[in-house]
């Protein structure tokens, strides 16, 4: 169990009918329509709902400018072999940034992936700033914790294909066939993958850069990635991906 704060996540949270311990709101708040409504809703499905008094909302609160309302909610943190494996897995390991976690998160559901795993001593994706970032997608897409060797060896048996990603591939990202079943192994936002993480996967690839700079911020490259993926598989099936934009 952990709390997730503001509108958008409780609003994710309720339409994912996640299990929640309480709501509460700062009662300063009550008369904003959003607050309000997420108050009804929650109500209307049987959910405690709590005030606290502005400055115990304040107090208590992670973000720093609080949004009025927040909730304790039992995440669905997943076993890894409850993460489905007939497409893209992304695995974030050492990742140390919870920003770049909850971007992971974010793109891996929007692109299509089947899930995430957090391995070795990366942060905890139940961390409020990546909550914050995932910005809701954490309830509709499996996220699991575990080891990587153990992780890379139950996908390898079920037949996906393994990569480590790193800049000194002799393979671009756009020379592999994501297609299908692979499992993408992201390093640590400083020192990238080690060599035993990189020796783990079975090939490498890397992300070619016009510019300067030395790499790739990790989450950047995580979302390149899925959406790679989510490219090619709708190549294959001749099929438009729902535009994520507005306007004509």
């Amino acid at each position: 169990m952990c709390v997730i704060e503001g509108p958008d996540l409780v609003e994710a949270a309720l339409a994912a009918h996640a299990r929640f311990e309480a709501l509460y709101v700062d009662v300063a708040a009550l008369a904003r329509p959003v607050v309000a409504a997420l108050i009804a809703r929650a109500t209307h499905e049987g959910v405690r709902v709590v005030g606290l008094a502005s400055a115990t909302f304040e107090r208590v609160a992670d973000a720093a400018t609080p949004q009025g309302v927040m909730a304790s909610v039992f995440l669905p943190i997943v076993d890894v072999a409850a993460v489905p494996s007939d497409g893209l897995v992304l695995v974030a390991h050492d990742l140390g940034d919870p920003g770049n976690a909850g971007t992971i998160i974010r793109s891996a559901e929007a692109a299509g992936a089947r899930g995430v795993i957090f391995t070795g001593q990366s942060v905890d994706p139940c961390n409020p700033k990546a909550l914050r970032a995932s910005a809701g997608a954490i309830f509709q897409i499996p996220v699991a914790v575990g080891e990587l060797d153990e992780v890379l060896a139950h996908f390898e048996n079920g037949g996906a294909h393994t990569w480590a990603t790193v800049l000194a591939s002799q393979r671009d990202v756009r020379d592999v066939d994501l297609s299908g079943a692979n499992v993408v192994v992201i390093g640590s936002e400083a020192d990238g993958l080690d060599e035993a993480a990189i020796r783990s996967c079975a090939g490498t690839f890397r992300i070619d850069m016009a510019g300067a700079s030395e790499s790739l911020n990790a989450g950047v490259a995580a979302s390149l990635i899925a959406f790679r993926a989510m490219w090619q598989r709708e190549d294959a099936r001749r099929s438009a991906p729902r535009p994520s934009l507005g306007g004509s």
